[in-house]
């Protein structure tokens, strides 16, 4: 059977209902509801479709002999991918939030009250208040399709679900399970989601309609016991040690900067404590303030943001379709890009490495990262084999006169990849398009003696290239608009972010990275621990410190890109001469084991590292904490800050929506502060400019204010428009 038949009902007396929600009376006496939400790819649920959703279940009441009802989608792969979330933002105080949340509870509560037995049938995406909407049904069962995943990430939006899901989750798979989902917001698979209680059945998708009017005509059951590690936890002793545990864990994770996840733990211990209408209270009360609180408002930014750049082309030019993909250098970055191409784009590859050592190495880079999936029961081992065939190598350049488009990963050294753009050209098609995925150097140099120099473009992937989610797309002066799009497209393909800028020395993301790493390194040549000035920067919001991202990046790497900046830009991006010793003494981070830190294999995959005290010698540096964390993150944030302006003012991004997508997802600026310019609104380029003069008088020059910043504080203007009360 299709997958559209398996999801359509079977002919029977129609009612007329709104367009959203389309009732059908099966022979069986069963109801299908089916949810489609015109013009969308997804269905989202609004404001508006509670009345529509009250009305479709009175029209199904009045149906003579109803047994019961299915809730299906009418797309192909979604069933629910959540709600709206621009109805969050038409809010402008916590009490109209809280109505909000309140009518989705009384919206979902019909559903649950029902007088027939309902059953949600899921296939595709179920997540947010699609979840919310399912867990108010009587049953659920769900394909068993990569495409199905079940989750509330309403956190990664500085919110709580509010339709419910805080209270319903924990009373159906227990507190434990329902925190760490509603908390971390991760998505989970049929087969997990059936394991944990979930839903009550996972099956094939051929069978998911049949399984769901089975369950129906079973009537009316009792909800399974929960397992008895939960019921424990739902004890007072159980339940006081499970909510201390989870609190620590995340205040630990958190650092106090996402308040959405101390909310989740009260609301759901409310509800548990004192029943399920003061948890529906607290939640439609709690998801009221976290819906006006700053942190909400720039994840929401981002996500609008990082949604709208998926939709741009990065030119006015068309695309051109890209049928294969060839890569040169087996390496690190090279087999990673491979990676992602194959498995994500579904693109065939063809990696040219100087030798077969780096095709396999390439090659193993893939089957590794599809490996996990399969030992997580993520990807069958049928499907691993089908994407790894997409892989191929080659030493020399046989094969690439069929791709469309090469991407060039070797050395960072300017005469090697201008003779691959020569090879490229003769070995290639005329119309392959050369990206080179260079951290530092121009593309206007490396395209200086190409044949076509407007098929030639930058690529800067982020390592590792599996989990980094920027790209950086670099055109030369002359790029064609072609060759813009068509870089843009495939990046998004490989399931990538992508930012146009503009091919200016370190771009954007080292750029603005280089000063905030240099002031790190200046505070430790002050004396400050590297431990405390990680911290310091774990504490503002960071993922990690400074000092441990030199090490991860490679301390050899760093040194490369310094004097290139410094070159361009000024002795501003000059690092501390000290640091050669370093580089001297065979440092260059994780990759060798030795760097600021100390890494020691423990087990298989696991490394642990620890300060190497020997650092401080080799620097003349007597470690004594003088600073407070504080005083350490504001002197590396502001530099950075400070950075980025320039970058805006100097058109190195395009607009300040590019500059902070860039910097939350290339280098994990905090996400809760929704990157530099929403952190620099918020801040005021008034207090932006005091506070950079003050650490002008303590520290030098290199912390002036830029010009642009000056104006803007003197203007008191705002890089994004202010939100204007519609009251």
């Amino acid at each position: 059977m299709s997958m559209n038949n398996a999801l359509q009902p079977q002919a029977g007396a129609e009612t007329a209902v709104p367009s959203v929600f389309q009732l059908t009376l099966r022979p069986d006496n069963i109801g299908v509801i089916t949810i489609d939400v015109p013009d969308e790819k997804v269905n989202t649920l609004k404001a508006e479709f509670a009345e529509q959703i009250g009305q479709v279940l009175q029209q199904a009441q009045r149906l003579p002999g109803l047994l019961g009802l299915i809730i299906i989608s009418g797309k192909p792969d979604s069933f629910i991918a959540g709600a709206d979330i621009s109805m969050i933002a038409n809010c402008r105080s916590a009490k109209q939030a809280t109505a909000l949340a309140r009518q989705g509870q009384t919206t979902l509560a019909s559903l649950s009250g029902f007088s027939v037995p309902i059953v949600a049938a899921i296939h595709g995406a179920c997540l947010g208040g699609g979840l919310e909407l399912a867990l108010a049904c009587h049953h659920r069962v769900c394909s068993l399709s990569d495409k199905t995943v079940l989750g509330l990430p309403e956190v990664q939006l500085g919110l709580l679900p509010g339709s419910g899901g805080t209270q319903r989750l924990p009373r159906l798979i227990g507190a434990s399970k329902a925190l760490d989902m509603i908390l971390t917001g991760k998505q989970i698979r049929a087969r997990q989601a059936l394991k944990m209680g979930l839903v009550d059945e996972a099956v094939p998708l051929s069978i998911l309609l049949d399984t769901a009017v089975a369950r129906v005509q079973k009537g009316w059951r009792a909800k399974p016991r929960l397992p008895w590690q939960e019921r424990l936890l739902n004890g007072p002793l159980g339940k006081a040690l499970l909510f201390s545990i989870v609190r620590k864990k995340t205040l630990e994770k958190t650092h106090g900067n996402y308040p959405a996840a101390e909310k989740i733990i009260d609301v759901v211990r409310k509800g548990l404590d004192e029943g399920s209408a003061s948890g529906y209270e607290a939640e439609a009360l709690a998801f009221g303030e976290l819906a006006m609180t700053p942190q909400s408002a720039a994840l929401r930014s981002l996500f609008f943001a990082s949604t709208a750049l998926k939709k741009e082309r990065g030119a006015s030019a068309k695309p051109r379709d890209i049928a294969r993909v060839g890569i040169l250098g087996g390496g690190l970055m090279g087999g990673g890009i491979a990676c992602v191409t194959a498995t994500r784009a579904g693109l065939p590859v063809r990696i040219k490495d100087i030798n077969h050592q780096g095709i396999s190495h390439a090659l193993k880079y893939s089957w590794d990262t599809l490996d996990k999936r399969v030992r997580r029961k993520r990807l069958s081992a049928t499907e691993r084999g089908r994407q790894m065939m997409l892989i191929s190598g080659t030493t020399d350049y046989s094969g690439f006169e069929r791709v469309d488009l090469v991407i060039e990963a070797v050395f960072e050294d300017l005469a090697l990849k201008q003779k691959m753009v020569a090879e490229v050209e003769q070995y290639a098609s005329p119309q392959t398009i050369f990206a080179s995925n260079t951290s530092s150097l121009p593309i206007g140099q490396i395209a200086e003696k190409a044949q076509r120099p407007e098929q030639v473009i930058g690529l800067h992937y982020f390592s590792p290239v599996d989990k980094m989610p920027l790209v950086e797309v670099i055109p030369h002066a002359g790029t064609s608009a072609e060759t813009i799009s068509t870089t843009v497209a495939l990046a998004q393909k490989q399931g990538k972010t992508a930012i146009v800028v503009a091919d200016k020395a370190g771009f954007y993301v080292n750029r603005i990275l280089a000063p905030y790493m240099n002031e790190a390194a200046r505070c430790l040549l002050e004396g400050e621990p590297i431990e405390h000035i990680d911290k310091a920067l774990v504490e503002f919001g960071f993922p990690v410190g400074p000092i441990t991202l030199l090490d991860e990046v490679g301390i050899d790497i760093g040194t490369k890109i310094m004097p290139i900046l410094v070159k361009e830009l000024g002795p501003r991006f000059a690092s501390p001469d000290a640091f050669d010793a370093l580089l001297k003494d065979g440092r260059k981070g994780r990759k060798n084991g030795r760097g600021f830190y100390l890494y020691a294999a423990t087990g298989k995959n696991d490394k642990q590292k620890k300060v190497d005290t020997s650092v401080y010698t080799l620097l003349g540096v007597i470690p004594n904490t003088t600073l407070k964390s504080s005083a350490v993150a504001e002197r590396c944030v502001m530099m950075m800050l400070n950075e980025a302006v320039r970058c805006l003012d100097e058109g190195v991004i395009r607009s300040p929506r590019d500059g902070d997508i860039g910097a939350v997802f290339g280098i994990g600026f905090p996400p809760f502060l929704g990157g530099p310019f929403r952190y620099l609104d918020r801040l005021g380029a008034t207090q932006a400019v005091a506070q950079l003069s003050l650490l002008q008088q303590q520290y030098g020059e290199r912390f002036a204010p830029c010009e642009r910043l000056q104006q803007m504080a003197e203007q008191q203007e705002l890089f994004y428009p202010p939100i204007v009360d519609k009251e």
